[in-house]
C-alpha cells in the first residue's frame, strides 16, 4: 500500500501530524508512505523512520516574492515531481485549499475533510473522498481520526510522534525556554522569563535561549544578560534546534511549534498560553492526565490570560525534570 501524506505547514501542524505516521504502520507494517510539506520541515519530517519519502514544497517562498521567475520555476519543478508519483491513498489532513492543491498533484484518490469540517470549507471540493471529523477535538486527533477513516481502521490507542533525533551532548543540565513566537501577542514578558530563570539557575539549570531571528536572538540575549548562567543560541537549522531541545532536562515555550517539537521529542514540557486557548491546538503527548505536557492559560487577544511565574515552576518541578 503507498500513501502519501499532505501536511504543508506551519510547524506545530506539521508535528501534530507526525503521529498519523505510527498509527499507519501499527496497523500496515508495509505500507509505505511519503509526505509532502512546505521545503522548511522537510528535514524534520524524514527523521521519522516511517517515512520513505518527503516531497518538499516551496509555496510560502511563493506567496512571499511571487514576481521572481526563480519562485515560479521552483513551484512548477515541485509540481512536476508529484504528479509522476502514484497512489493508492492521497490523505490531506490539512483542510486548506493550497494543501487540496498540492494533493492533487500526484495520482491517486485524495481523502480530506469535509466541508463542515475542514479549516477551509472549500477545499473539500478538491477531494474524492470526503470524512466528517469533529472540530471540538484536538488537532492530533481530527489528523489521526481522518487517516483512520480514509484507511478503514480502528485508531490504536497510545500517541507516538516517532521523530528519531540525537540530542546534543552537554556537561550539565539545561532547560530551554521558547521565548519567541510569530505573533507579539503570544510572548510572556521578559520579567517573567528573568524570575523563572533565576529559580532555574538556583536548582542548577543553565538556561538555553533559541532564536530564529536577529530580534529574537536580541531579546533572548538580553534575558540571558539578567541570569546567572544562561546562553542565547544563534539561528539553527530545524533539526539542530530539535537536537538541542531533545537534550533539555526540560522546556518552557509559549504558543509556537517549538514548544509542540519538545513535546513530539520527549521532553518535560510547560506551554505559557496568554491569547490562545490550549484545548484544541496546545502541548498534547496523548495523556490527558500527563504531567509531562502542561498547558498553562488560555486567553483572547481581547481577554489575554495571566501565567504566574510560581505556576509555570511548580508544572516545570511537577513534569518530572
Amino acid at each position: 500500500m503507498r500513501i502519501l501524506l499532505v501536511k504543508l505547514s506551519s510547524l506545530g501542524d506539521v508535528i501534530h501530524n507526525l503521529p498519523v505516521v505510527g498509527d499507519i504502520h501499527r496497523v500496515f507494517p508495509d505500507a509505505v508512505v511519503d509526505w509532502v510539506t512546505e521545503a522548511a520541515y522537510a528535514p524534520l519530517v524524514a527523521r521519522h523512520p516511517g517515512i520513505r519519502a518527503v516531497f518538499p514544497v516551496h509555496l510560502r517562498d511563493l506567496k512571499k516574492a511571487w514576481w521572481r521567475p526563480a519562485n515560479w520555476s521552483c513551484f512548477f519543478d515541485d509540481k512536476a515531481m508529484l504528479t509522476t508519483q502514484h497512489y493508492d491513498h492521497i490523505i490531506d489532513t490539512q483542510g486548506l485549499l493550497k494543501s487540496a492543491l498540492v494533493a492533487g498533484w500526484s495520482n491517486g484518490p485524495v481523502a480530506g475533510f469535509d466541508r463542515d469540517s475542514a479549516r477551509e470549507p472549500l477545499a473539500a471540493r478538491g477531494y474524492d473522498q470526503l470524512f466528517a471529523v469533529t472540530r471540538d477535538a484536538h488537532a492530533v486527533t481530527r489528523n489521526r481520526t481522518l487517516a483512520a477513516r480514509a484507511l478503514q481502521y480502528a485508531m490504536p490507542t497510545g500517541c507516538d510522534y516517532g521523530l528519531a533525533v540525537t540530542p546534543v551532548e552537554n556537561p550539565e543540565p539545561y532547560v530551554v525556554f521558547i521565548h519567541a513566537s510569530s505573533r507579539a501577542d503570544k510572548g510572556w514578558d521578559t520579567a517573567s522569563w528573568l524570575a523563572l530563570g533565576r529559580l532555574c539557575n538556583m536548582q542548577g539549570w543553565q538556561v538555553v535561549l533559541p532564536a530564529g531571528n536577529a530580534d529574537e536572538l536580541a531579546r533572548g540575549t538580553a534575558i540571558a544578560a539578567g541570569l546567572t548562567h544562561a546562553r542565547a543560541i544563534a539561528p539553527l537549522p530545524l533539526t539542530e534546534t530539535a537536537a538541542l531541545i531533545a537534550g533539555a532536562a526540560g522546556v518552557v515555550g509559549v504558543d509556537t511549534g517549538l514548544a509542540h517539537l519538545a513535546v513530539a521529542l520527549g521532553c518535560p514540557t510547560v506551554g505559557i498560553y496568554l491569547t490562545t486557548q490550549p484545548a484544541l491546538t496546545g502541548l498534547y503527548d496523548g495523556n490527558p492526565q500527563s504531567t509531562r505536557a502542561v498547558n498553562l492559560g488560555g486567553g483572547t487577544r481581547t481577554r489575554p490570560a495571566v501565567v504566574a511565574v510560581d505556576d509555570a515552576w511548580q508544572a516545570l518541578e511537577a513534569a518530572n525534570v
